[in-house]
Protein backbone atom coordinates (compact mmCIF):
# COMPACT_ATOMS: atom_id res chain seq x y z
CA UNK A 1 0.00 0.00 0.00
CA UNK A 2 1.32 3.25 -0.85
CA UNK A 3 1.99 6.18 1.19
CA UNK A 4 -0.62 8.35 -0.21
CA UNK A 5 -3.16 5.74 -0.42
CA UNK A 6 -2.31 4.90 3.39
CA UNK A 7 -3.41 8.55 4.36
CA UNK A 8 -6.36 8.69 2.17
CA UNK A 9 -7.54 5.75 3.97
CA UNK A 10 -6.97 6.94 7.06
CA UNK A 11 -8.09 10.45 7.50
CA UNK A 12 -12.25 9.18 7.31
CA UNK A 13 -11.28 7.30 10.56
CA UNK A 14 -9.56 10.25 12.29
CA UNK A 15 -12.12 12.45 11.29
CA UNK A 16 -14.69 9.62 12.58
CA UNK A 17 -12.97 9.05 15.77
CA UNK A 18 -12.60 12.77 16.10
CA UNK A 19 -16.25 13.72 15.92
CA UNK A 20 -17.42 10.28 18.01
CA UNK A 21 -14.69 11.91 20.79
CA UNK A 22 -16.66 15.27 20.59
CA UNK A 23 -19.55 13.05 21.14
CA UNK A 24 -19.14 11.63 24.24
CA UNK A 25 -17.58 14.62 25.83
CA UNK A 26 -20.47 16.48 24.96
CA UNK A 27 -23.03 13.29 26.45
CA UNK A 28 -20.59 12.87 29.72
CA UNK A 29 -19.25 16.48 30.35
CA UNK A 30 -21.43 18.92 28.40
CA UNK A 31 -20.47 22.52 27.25
CA UNK A 32 -21.11 26.17 27.98
CA UNK A 33 -22.67 25.54 24.56
CA UNK A 34 -23.65 23.67 21.95
CA UNK A 35 -23.42 23.10 17.96
CA UNK A 36 -25.64 21.72 16.23
CA UNK A 37 -25.07 21.04 12.73
CA UNK A 38 -27.59 20.90 9.83
CA UNK A 39 -30.15 21.19 12.23
CA UNK A 40 -34.04 19.63 11.13
CA UNK A 41 -36.45 21.98 10.32
CA UNK A 42 -38.24 23.44 12.99
CA UNK A 43 -35.74 22.90 15.54
CA UNK A 44 -35.84 26.52 16.86
CA UNK A 45 -39.61 26.54 17.08
CA UNK A 46 -39.55 24.02 19.60
CA UNK A 47 -36.62 25.23 21.56
CA UNK A 48 -38.21 25.39 25.40
CA UNK A 49 -37.71 28.93 27.66
CA UNK A 50 -34.36 28.41 29.18
CA UNK A 51 -32.61 27.73 25.73
CA UNK A 52 -30.91 30.74 24.12
CA UNK A 53 -30.11 31.13 20.83
CA UNK A 54 -25.98 32.47 20.40
CA UNK A 55 -25.73 31.83 17.00
CA UNK A 56 -27.54 30.63 14.06
CA UNK A 57 -26.89 30.21 9.83
CA UNK A 58 -28.12 27.89 7.10
CA UNK A 59 -26.19 25.14 8.16
CA UNK A 60 -25.64 25.30 12.01
CA UNK A 61 -27.16 26.81 15.34
CA UNK A 62 -25.17 27.55 18.43
CA UNK A 63 -27.36 27.08 21.33
CA UNK A 64 -27.06 27.85 25.55
CA UNK A 65 -28.62 26.52 28.03
CA UNK A 66 -27.93 25.21 31.73
CA UNK A 67 -31.11 22.88 31.71
CA UNK A 68 -29.03 19.10 32.90
CA UNK A 69 -30.66 17.73 30.01
CA UNK A 70 -29.79 19.65 27.46
CA UNK A 71 -28.41 17.51 24.77
CA UNK A 72 -30.85 14.58 25.59
CA UNK A 73 -33.11 17.30 24.96
CA UNK A 74 -31.24 18.54 21.41
CA UNK A 75 -31.84 15.02 20.47
CA UNK A 76 -35.21 14.57 21.31
CA UNK A 77 -36.15 17.27 19.06
CA UNK A 78 -34.47 15.80 16.10
CA UNK A 79 -30.68 17.60 16.28
CA UNK A 80 -28.42 14.85 14.35
CA UNK A 81 -25.42 15.17 16.07
CA UNK A 82 -25.20 17.81 19.10
CA UNK A 83 -21.12 18.99 19.33
CA UNK A 84 -19.58 20.87 22.32
CA UNK A 85 -18.84 24.54 21.53
CA UNK A 86 -16.98 27.14 23.86
CA UNK A 87 -14.57 24.39 25.42
CA UNK A 88 -10.70 25.31 25.65
CA UNK A 89 -9.36 24.03 22.14
CA UNK A 90 -13.08 23.45 20.80
CA UNK A 91 -15.67 26.17 18.49
CA UNK A 92 -15.41 29.28 20.82
CA UNK A 93 -19.15 30.12 21.36
CA UNK A 94 -19.78 33.04 19.68
CA UNK A 95 -19.91 35.71 22.29
CA UNK A 96 -16.63 34.86 23.48
CA UNK A 97 -13.27 35.78 22.14
CA UNK A 98 -10.65 33.49 20.73
CA UNK A 99 -7.62 33.30 23.14
CA UNK A 100 -4.29 34.64 21.65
Amino acid sequence: MTTSRAVLLALPLVALGWIGMLLLVMRLAGAPAALVPFPPPGLLAQLPEGVAIADASRHSVTLRSDAPDFVAMLYRLGAPLVLPAGLPACLPAPDQPRAP
